[in-house]
């Protein structure tokens, strides 16, 4: 967080611009080809939804069946028929014993019920193991059978020993074989070690499966494969439509001639957006959330690169006080971002008020006055020098992680969230508490080096390594153990019963799935979205799949 005195001369934030300029301001969606889309996709409905609801389909035909659908981004067309089938399977319990059951059969179906908050033992993949405790060595064959068990691995709970075996194992086997394989295992496997399913983007790893689902000749199907590219292209462009919506509104605030020193990433912010919830009912959500994460996106810059104490301070208050009039009290530069600020706000508390949902933007201003506060802390550790026990890091840095507030404002534009739902957030569940250690220390390990060019001090990792008296490597090892547990945290609170809606418990892992996403490999992909972030833009916003 590199901030200056008064006394000191500023420079603008040296960030690369915008890799996309005005790419999506001039999309016009075609009617004739959504409607095209829509009446193929509709054909293709009815087929697939008969050989899912078939009675006298085996149970492991379709699991398959549904594992497909899934993996190719077709499933949501389905929910109904799959959580029957889902909770129709998981009350035989099925005896996972009998050798018709695999190591693939097995891994599959333990992943998907997990998916779906049916919690199987993981006992069921004892039978894999010899009398030495260790996985059998005649599993190291069984490539696919392989690939599926450290799928399934990565929804592994605390305490489950089996499972962490298994990852290890697993691991190590599929980067052994890697150097000999033929795609498109080769394809799965490699994406897998470097991006695992549970922890992936669900919309670009539909793509990547599409891609793979292709150049299986063996066991692909011809129809399920158009049915998944016309769903995708068709998603696409409703994507593209909110893109060009969201990038007129940006173009119209003309903000960034005023804030020079901040990143222009309206693309990236929308890309948040689309992780947290990418099908077409959630459209109107996704503009709105949008809006949200880019002005918050200036904020988070005006504090880390630009403003000086006093200015902070001011602008500090003024978002406590939530009034126009106090903006007297801010620099110039400030001025048009608090306006931009309170005006979107107005905006969202008029149209949620017409729904008698009022609370739903009290909540998540309230979330976002925290959030300043937080920011602010921050801020004045750095010009003190000073340097806290990694616990008061954390109490203020999973606030500025921004994931709480982003849980909120995820929520405030969905109508289907009522008070149960905010009044849940606030009493801050494990599965949230989870997220937002995840994406905090995630973030820290990411940006480490570029916070330390800047001059930051108090990074998690200089608190961590102080504290315990390691060095950098230790203390990132150590930082991603704690991540790993909270994803157990997670995996363990994705059960039914859900304490609320399974929509907002799906909604704070998908935002979760974003961080380790954007900063995957240490990079991040927010600053410098050319290194990781890029191609994921273009194959989920810009380039259609050939039919």
């Amino acid at each position: 967080m590199a901030l200056f005195s008064d006394e000191t001369v500023r420079l603008v934030g040296n960030f690369s611009p915008s890799l996309w300029g005005h790419q999506f301001l001039n999309f016009t969606f075609d009617n004739k080809i959504a409607e095209k889309y829509s009446k193929e996709i509709e054909l293709l409905k009815d087929e697939v939804k008969t050989k899912l609801t078939n009675p006298e389909r085996k149970m492991v035909d379709t699991m398959n069946l549904i594992d497909v659908l899934e993996r190719l981004g077709i499933s949501y067309h389905f929910e109904d028929e799959i959580k029957y089938k889902l909770e129709q399977y998981f009350g035989l319990n099925t005896n996972y014993e009998d050798d018709n059951y695999d190591l693939s059969n097995v891994s599959v179906h333990f992943r998907l019920f997990r998916q779906h908050g049916l919690h199987l033992t993981s006992e069921i993949f004892s039978k894999f193991k010899g009398r030495d405790g260790k996985f059998k060595e005649s599993l190291k064959s069984d490539i696919r059978g392989l690939l599926s068990l450290y799928e399934a691995a990565h929804l592994r709970k605390h305490n489950e020993t089996i499972l962490d075996d298994a990852l290890v194992f697993t691991k190590e086997c599929l980067k052994s074989m890697d150097p000999n394989l033929k795609s498109p295992l080769k394809t799965q496997v490699e994406h897998a070690l470097m991006q695992p399913l549970h922890l992936g983007y669900p919309r670009f790893e539909s793509y990547h499966y599409i891609c793979v689902y292709e150049e299986d000749e063996y066991s692909r199907d011809e129809s399920l494969l158009k049915f998944a590219k016309l769903d995708y292209n068709a998603v696409q462009m409703l994507h593209k439509q909110e893109l060009c919506e969201v990038s007129r509104w940006w173009r119209d605030l003309n903000i960034m001639s005023k804030l020079p020193y901040a990143r222009d990433r309206l693309v990236e912010c929308y890309f948040w957006a689309t992780g947290a919830y990418h099908l077409p009912k959630y459209s109107r959500g996704r503009v709105m959330l949008t809006k949200i994460i880019k002005l918050l996106s200036l904020i988070d810059d005006t504090f880390d690169v630009y403003g000086t104490s006093e200015e902070l301070d001011a602008f500090t208050i003024a978002i406590q006080r939530w009034d126009i009039k106090e903006i007297d009290l801010l620099p110039e530069y400030m001025k048009p971002l608090y306006t931009v600020i309170l005006n979107l706000y107005d905006e969202f508390k008029e149209e949620q008020a017409k729904k008698e949902r009022s609370y739903a933007v009290d909540h998540t201003i309230s979330a976002l006055k925290e959030q300043v506060r937080s920011y602010n802390v921050e801020a004045k550790w750095f010009l003190k020098g000073y340097l806290p026990p990694f616990s008061e890091y954390l109490n203020i840095a999973l606030t500025t992680g921004t994931y709480h507030f982003l849980s909120n404002a995820s929520l405030m534009v969905l109508d289907f969230a009522t008070r149960k739902e905010f009044e849940w957030l606030n009493t801050m569940p494990k599965i949230l508490g989870a997220s937002l250690t995840i994406c905090r220390l995630v973030d820290d390990v990411a940006t480490y080096k570029t916070e330390k060019e800047r001059g930051q001090i108090s990074t998690g990792i200089d608190c961590y390594m102080k504290e315990n008296g390691v060095a950098m490597d230790e203390a990132i090892n150590e930082i991603e153990e704690m991540v790993t547990y909270a994803w157990k945290e997670i995996n363990h609170n994705f059960k039914k019963p859900y304490p609320c809606s399974k929509e907002v418990h799906s909604i704070i892992l998908n935002i979760t799935r974003v961080i380790c996403v954007a900063y995957n490999n240490y990079e991040d992909g927010y600053t410098e979205p050319e290194k990781v972030l890029k191609p994921l833009i273009v194959a989920m916003y810009i380039e259609p799949f050939k039919i």
